[in-house]
């Protein structure tokens, strides 16, 4: 796994793409249901759960704060014109784990299958960004596995950085 951190803002170029056909909007609670179902699609069997009710699980913990406290302006979901949830962003003010740095953490970010290559993941990231900017955060970080190339060579577009706790100060 890698520990990647951001200066915010984030460098971004965002270009045209069909995303212009989905909404982005702050998940709630109430997302739970699709958030599960959209979690449990995203990742390959096992990768991340192992069954639907396990995804479920896993978002309700997340809502009840297991992971760190979510930050509802950059804790976001993107929605097609039928309102069926197509990615997601989950960001916590703080990570429960030591080993992360002190700063808004990126918990989650998954694309429904069908929906990956449009730049919905990217949108998530800028607008998630924005909202950490406008509460005058310095930093986002995320983890993502090294395998993960697309989504690795997502975070490097927009400036996120390896971070090595014996190397970087928290910000």
């Amino acid at each position: 796994m890698l520990t990647l951190i951001a200066q915010l803002p984030l460098s971004h170029q965002l270009q045209p793409s069909d995303s212009h056909h989905t909404t982005i909007r702050q998940c709630t609670a109430q997302d739970s249901e699709q958030l599960a179902a959209l979690y449990f699609e995203a990742y390959d069997p096992g990768e991340a759960c192992d069954s639907l009710e396990e995804a479920r699980d896993d978002i309700i913990a997340t809502f009840q704060g297991e992971y760190g406290e979510l930050f509802p302006g950059a804790s976001l979901v993107c929605e097609d014109s039928s309102e069926t949830l197509r990615a997601a962003i989950l960001t916590v003010k703080l990570a429960p784990w030591e080993d992360t740095p002190q700063c808004p953490f990126i918990i989650e970010l998954f694309t429904a299958r069908d929906s990956r290559r449009r730049g919905l993941a990217k949108q998530l990231m800028v607008t998630a960004s924005r909202a950490l900017v406008e509460d005058h955060q310095s930093h986002v970080a995320l983890r993502v596995k090294k395998t993960n190339t697309a989504a690795v060579a997502l975070y490097r577009s927009l400036g996120f950085v390896d971070w090595n706790p014996s190397e970087h100060e928290h910000p």
